[in-house]
């Protein structure tokens, strides 16, 4: 696997597979890489695609109070395993080839980034927009592969793409879970041994709150009672909200997709989960 950081580089390695008639996906991460990272690696490289990982913590996506300093950063075994998995190129570009000086754009996405996270993290989903734009621009794939998990920040690319006429696949990749329901994130490695145990409550209220839903049985009692089950665990909850799986407006419509999403914290760590709801 080729570790590249210069774009000229990158973008004659890509070149050079065209030429031989390759197909090119990239898996855009922040590093700190586990096994939801690497299912994303192997379904990219299905029917000998050429993969491309990046690896960029992008300061334009966190907030002033985020954890941007301590966010986990290990390149070395992140391509020690990308290796592992197939991964043909991993790009990983500083901050001033990403943002170098003069860089004065924005892209904001409205409607599907507005509420949960969006409301939550305030220039969130500008800062993920934009480097998404620039990856995209910088590498030119065929597809890009994104995790469930960051459901709202999956269906924020979805609305770029297609507004901005992008010829690329935009695809996800249900969200992989440890054997006991928590979904894979490298932010898990915050939570010490007695938070890591009572953090499986976020997976569990929602499994339970999906399956109410999915029954008819009344949406507000059942995110109260999705609310209550965390603030029993320790959590402080920022939302748990019942959308329309496309939109993520507010679930009004019958018949429609609908999708729960909560984010919530345990001590100092941020934990975000999402489950489709599905009628009995």
């Amino acid at each position: 696997m080729l570790t590249v950081r210069d774009l000229e580089e990158l973008r004659a390695r890509v070149a050079g597979w065209r030429a031989a008639g390759d197909r090119v996906a990239l898996v855009p991460t922040m590093g700190a890489l586990h096994a939801g990272h690497m299912a994303l690696v192997e379904a990219a490289r299905r029917g000998g695609t050429r993969v491309v990982a990046s690896i960029f913590v992008n300061p334009r996506q966190f907030g002033p109070n985020e954890d941007l300093a301590r966010y986990p950063r290990r390149e070395m075994a992140d391509a020690r395993l990308l290796a592992e998995h197939g991964c043909d190129l991993l790009w990983a570009p500083t901050v001033e080839t990403m943002y170098p000086a003069g860089f004065a754009t924005t892209i904001s996405v409205a409607g599907v980034s507005d509420g949960l996270d969006g409301a939550a993290r305030p220039g969130h989903f500008d800062g993920v927009a934009t480097v998404v734009a620039k990856l995209l621009g910088q590498v030119r794939p065929d597809s890009a592969w994104f995790g469930e998990k960051d459901f709202q920040q999956l269906a924020v690319i979805r609305r770029l793409v297609a507004d901005l006429d992008l010829d690329v696949a935009i695809m996800g990749v249900p969200t992989q879970r440890d054997d006991d329901g928590l979904a894979l994130s490298s932010r898990n490695i915050y939570l010490d041994e007695g938070e890591r145990a009572r953090a499986v409550a976020l997976p569990r209220a929602l499994g339970i709150a999906a399956r109410a839903i999915g029954r008819g049985e009344s949406p507000a009692a059942v995110l109260a009672d999705a609310y209550a089950a965390l603030h029993a665990a320790g959590f402080v909850v920022d939302y748990v909200e019942l959308v329309d799986a496309e939109t993520l407006a507010p679930a009004t419509a019958a018949g429609r997709p609908l999708r729960l999403l909560a984010a919530a914290r345990m001590g100092a760590t941020r934990l975000i989960d999402n489950v489709p709801v599905e009628s009995a």
